[in-house]
């Protein structure tokens, strides 16, 4: 279908939330060369498809600053200096990793054995995700930053304002921070560990002393050249808006709640360093349907961008995040309920390019949306690809015994460029993958190879007689699915012992060996006359 978009409305309309959040973005922060965005996560486990929405949530909104002509720094830190505090039940080696508690997560070994660190197989197995979603990370990693003594002054500055920050922050605590409570924390330089660290004194310039009780070390760090000294999560996150000078940054709901770390955040950042908080905007959390809510990279029970891939085009990603608005909770589905999806998707493609008919601001949204399902802002189709429907591709998949190659066949012809036969290439594989690994067995089916013996009724055999002569003799002659269904009816019907019921329970025993099974008449157009009669047993050979 030779449809193009129309190209006045390619360029962004304020009724998409990254559209409106990028025009908060510049009235709030003024106009600038440069706009910073920023996200981040701690790799503390396998990174899921929940973290995925604070990555995809600054994409998009990047991406509606870029064509407003706007450059745009996106920058995303790797909190890899974090402590190791749990250990996945997903990770191999337990025992091992167990011995690394309490340290830094990027000095705990990888226990595939593949990256110099737990932390770094972590980082690229996301990085690599995402760039399958038209994702490239401007990667910054903490423990680096940290290590290279790059936020000296901003350690300093939260030391010298100790008593400050324990009064910005017991206002949100139910119980007051310890008397004796620090701004720092510290791994130990004997056994690397930032647990039981106690008595940490600063003298006012530059050395830090501690003890570890843990192994009863005491020592002192000098915080020019230190590697071990950090700031708390609730620090570390306003200090690095002012250090990296970030104009926006989406948060979690747990993030968003009164009292929560961006409120202390927001206090922090203008009263200790000095800097203003930037444009924030909540997300709300990811599922899987039938999941047990939240995802956990620590428990290691997730789901990952990649095995959401492995069942939804890559375009369909972006467009189930581009679909909701961002304080919208929602469960992604790997039942029955991705037809739906399929379909849905394939209805807003048909909006935005004007096959399907819709209300102005219903279609103009559409087309935006669409518009941020694209891997690239470039790769716009001007004309809309083909759409083969993933339940009949099902269908045409088990017909052919799951073989890709035979199931391109039936769409001859309706493949015009590169582009259709990537989209059937990709929606056929995640057919595939989703028959063998998600479809309810109801849906199922393998196509008969010979006749089955069935011992049927005389109306039965009247029936699939009449079905399969009238196969053979008019099979040109049939134009629809409502065609044909209408002609089993009449059939059904010259019989008063025979019902709907049986007659389909029939038909199906004799294609697939179940009781139920794909819409009948248009099955029957699928497998083709020979086929069908074949199966019936009654055509003439």
């Amino acid at each position: 279908m030779s449809v193009k978009l129309n190209a006045s409305t390619t360029s962004p309309k304020a009724i998409h939330w990254s559209d409106i959040t990028a025009d908060r973005i510049i009235k709030q922060v003024g106009d600038k060369e440069e706009y910073t965005l920023a996200s981040g996560i701690t790799p503390s486990g396998t990174v899921h498809f929940g973290n995925f929405r604070e990555t995809i949530t600054v994409n998009l909104v990047a991406r509606a600053l870029r064509e407003k002509g706007k450059k745009v720094r996106e920058i995303f830190s790797w909190d890899d200096y974090d402590t190791f505090r749990k250990v996945p039940k997903n990770m191999p080696m337990q025992e091992k990793l167990h011995e690394f508690m309490y340290q830094p997560i990027v000095d705990t070994p990888d226990p595939y054995g593949k990256e110099e660190s737990y932390a770094a197989h972590q980082e690229k197995k996301y990085e690599a995700q995402l760039e399958r979603v038209g994702i490239k990370l401007n990667a910054l990693y903490q423990a680096k930053k940290y290590r290279n003594s790059e936020y000296v002054d901003q350690i300093k500055i939260a030391l010298k304002a100790k008593d400050e920050i324990v009064e910005i922050l017991n206002k949100h605590r139910s119980a007051p921070l310890a008397a004796n409570w620090m701004p720092v924390s510290v791994y130990c330089q004997q056994c690397n560990r930032d647990k039981e660290i106690e008595n940490i004194a600063f003298d006012g310039e530059q050395l830090i002393n501690y003890e570890c009780k843990l192994c009863g070390f005491k020592g002192s760090e000098n915080l020019a050249t230190t590697t071990r000294i950090k700031l708390p999560w609730r620090l570390d996150w306003p200090m690095r808006w002012v250090y990296e000078g970030v104009d926006f940054e989406p948060g979690g709901k747990d993030h968003s709640s009164e009292g929560g770390s961006f409120t202390t955040a927001k206090e922090l950042v203008s009263k200790v360093f000095k800097g203003q908080a930037p444009v924030y905007l909540q997300y709300d959390f990811v599922s899987i349907k039938g999941g047990g809510g939240k995802m956990s990279s620590s428990s290691g029970e997730v789901v990952t961008v990649n095995d959401v891939l492995d069942v939804y085009e890559p375009e369909m990603i972006r467009w189930i995040f581009a679909s909701y608005k961002t304080n919208v909770d929602f469960s992604v589905s790997f039942d029955l309920d991705v037809i739906k999806m399929y379909e849905d998707f394939d209805r807003l493609e048909r909006l935005a390019y004007g096959v399907d008919a819709g209300n102005a601001k219903k279609v103009a949204m559409a087309k935006r949306v669409y518009e941020l399902s694209q891997l690239n802002a470039s790769d716009m189709p001007e004309q809309m690809p083909f759409q083969p429907s993933f339940r009949h591709l099902c269908n045409i998949l088990q017909i052919n015994n799951g073989d890709i190659s035979k199931a391109t066949s039936f769409y001859a012809g309706q493949m015009h460029n590169d582009r259709d036969e990537r989209r059937f290439t990709q929606r056929a594989q995640r057919a595939l993958f989703w028959l063998n690994n998600y479809a309810p067995e109801e849906f199922k089916f393998k196509l008969n190879g010979e006749a089955v013996n069935l011992t049927l009724s005389e109306s039965q055999k009247s029936f699939v007689k009449k079905l399969s002569s009238y196969l053979e003799t008019s099979w040109e002659e049939i134009e629809t699915d409502k065609q044909l269904h209408q002609k089993m009816y009449e059939f059904i019907n010259e019989d008063s012992e025979l019902t709907p019921q049986v007659a389909f329970e029939t038909l199906y025993q004799l294609l697939i060996s179940k009781q139920k099974g794909p819409k009948l008449a248009g099955f029957i157009r699928i497998i083709g006359k020979e086929r069908t009669c074949r199966l019936m047993g009654l055509c003439a050979q």
